[in-house]
C-alpha cells in the first residue's frame, strides 16, 4: 500500500523553527523527486519546495527562499522541510508530493503521482 505520511506540524510562534517530514512507503524512494506544497487559510494550494531523487537539484517558491530548506535521506525514505524564522503567513497546511520525473516538473503541481494527506502548521504573530 502506498502511502506518504507528514509530520512535524505544530503552532510555533513567528520567528521559531520547524522541521516536516514526510516517508514513504509501498514505492521505491529514489524513484521519485519529492515536493512541498502548501494551502493557507482561504487561500490555493502552491508549491514550496522540491527536489530531485539524489538531491542534486533543489527548487524553492521565492518568498521560502533563505528560510526553508528541502532535503532527502534515501535510506529512510524520507524527504524534511526545515522551515527557519517562520512568519504568520507560513501557516498552511502542508502537503508532501511524490513524481516520477525531474524535480522542476513539480513545480507546477499538475501531474503529481501521490499526495500526502498533509500536517498544519500555525505560526501566531
Amino acid at each position: 500500500q502506498v502511502q506518504l505520511v507528514e509530520s512535524g506540524g505544530r503552532l510555533v510562534q513567528a520567528g521559531e523553527s520547524l522541521r516536516l517530514s514526510c516517508t514513504m512507503s509501498g514505492l521505491t524512494f529514489t524513484s521519485y523527486s519529492m515536493g512541498w506544497f502548501r494551502q493557507g487559510p482561504g487561500k490555493e494550494r502552491e508549491f514550496v519546495a522540491a527536489i530531485s531523487w539524489n538531491g542534486g537539484d533543489i527548487y524553492y517558491l521565492p518568498s521560502v527562499k533563505g528560510r526553508f530548506t528541502i532535503s532527502r535521506d534515501n535510506s529512510k525514505n524520507t524527504v524534511y522541510l526545515q522551515m527557519n524564522s517562520l512568519k504568520p503567513e507560513d501557516t498552511a497546511v502542508y502537503y508532501c508530493a511524490a513524481k516520477t520525473a525531474q524535480a522542476a516538473t513539480i513545480i507546477a503541481g499538475s501531474n503529481i503521482d501521490y499526495w500526502g494527506k498533509g500536517t498544519l502548521v500555525t505560526v501566531s504573530s
